[in-house]
């Protein structure tokens, strides 16, 4: 047994010995696989693809209860959403009004209106042309999160921009 464990400190050592020399490893023997150092088209990389707005400009906000006033944390996100659609003018956007589960049918949706409107209030106000821009309200019907809790309300008090292309004549 004693044997056994000197021959595995001995593997560990060497194996980590192994690793520590990071000097014959030289960034200028890395291969771009995909070609110039360009993103792949339809990546989160590439900028201009649905996949970066979804994941890296963000395509929800969130809104406090019963509110359909834009924080400044989601007027960040909308200015970057304008600045993304400003320089992708192929594509449109359906903006989601959606509330959470408390509250009657008729008032999550009205909520969830508003929550729109505002929205595209806010891309209009900052060039984005509104033909280019349709509102739809779920109120309730669509949750991400079901549960009978703030941290699941807070999930689903949200405006979604979802994007379309070809619809810009």
């Amino acid at each position: 047994m004693i044997n056994l464990t000197k021959a595995a400190m001995i593997s560990a050592v060497l194996v980590l010995g192994a690793c520590s020399n990071a000097t014959d490893w030289n960034d200028t023997n890395a291969v771009d696989l995909n070609g110039a150092g360009s993103a792949v088209a339809g990546s989160p990389q590439d900028p201009t693809s649905p996949a970066h707005f979804q994941q890296v400009v963000g395509d929800r906000i969130f809104f406090a209860v019963d509110q359909s006033t834009l924080s400044s944390e989601a007027q960040l996100i909308l200015q970057a959403q304008a600045n993304w659609l400003l320089a992708n003018t192929d594509y449109s956007a359906t903006i989601e009004g959606h509330a959470d589960e408390q509250g009657t049918r008729e008032y999550n949706i009205a909520l969830g209106a508003r929550r729109a409107t505002a929205v595209r209030e806010y891309l209009v106000q900052r060039g984005i042309p509104g033909s280019r821009l349709s509102t739809v309200s779920y109120g309730k019907e669509r949750p991400v999160e079901i549960c009978s809790d703030e941290a699941c309300y807070s999930k689903n008090r949200r405006s979604v921009t979802v994007l379309t292309s070809g619809l810009t004549g």
